[in-house]
């Protein structure tokens, strides 16, 4: 039986509804649209010095591999403030935002992440409770090898095309050589 509750995850069904060109979660009672949006990841390349920031994940996925520090944005916060949290959370690390370094659609796990270009404000770091390890990796010495996921890397390798720009435009998935934006884990 029907609550009424526009929300109430019985009363909807997939369908387009009119004027739309997509299926998505419509009341069956009152034509309510659940919509539903893409998460917002946040987070950084930080980097004391010539040494950049990565953290050993503790939780899944991708238990024991080397990422950033970044996470889902909260609801009503602000997206560099949430990078600053993230950064805090998994690393005990203090930043100060540069710019925005690039925009990555993940669009087979609806995710966009924005990551930024960070200064940490000290090198004092340790793992907070999302991470086994935090260190501070020359370029040369990452472990390319076992990091997390491909937007790490991409965020990397922007942040090296970057490293000595005050100014730039910021970056996105790279294209393939057919052209494609590749989007995988």
């Amino acid at each position: 039986m029907s609550t009424g509750n526009p929300f109430d995850p019985s009363n909807f069904s997939r369908r387009i509804p009119d004027g739309d060109d997509r299926r998505r979660l419509v009341c069956d009672d009152c034509g309510f649209i659940q919509y539903e949006n893409p998460k917002i990841v946040v987070g950084a390349v930080a980097y004391w010095g010539d040494r950049i920031l990565l953290c050993r994940r503790a939780i899944e996925p991708r238990v024991g591999y080397w990422t950033l520090p970044a996470g889902y944005l909260e609801l009503g916060e602000d997206a560099e403030a949430g990078a600053l949290r993230e950064a805090w959370e998994e690393a005990r690390a203090q930043m100060e935002i540069e710019q925005l370094l690039g925009v990555y659609s993940i669009e087979h796990i609806s995710q966009v992440q924005l990551i930024y270009r960070a200064r940490l404000t000290s090198p004092e770091v340790a793992a907070g409770p999302e991470s086994r390890e935090v260190a501070l990796f020359h370029p040369d010495e990452i472990p390319h090898d076992a990091l997390a996921f491909p937007s790490v890397r991409w965020a990397l390798a922007h942040f090296n095309e970057t490293r000595n720009d005050a100014v730039f435009a910021p970056r996105r998935n790279p294209v393939d050589a057919a052209g494609n934006l590749p989007g995988g884990l």
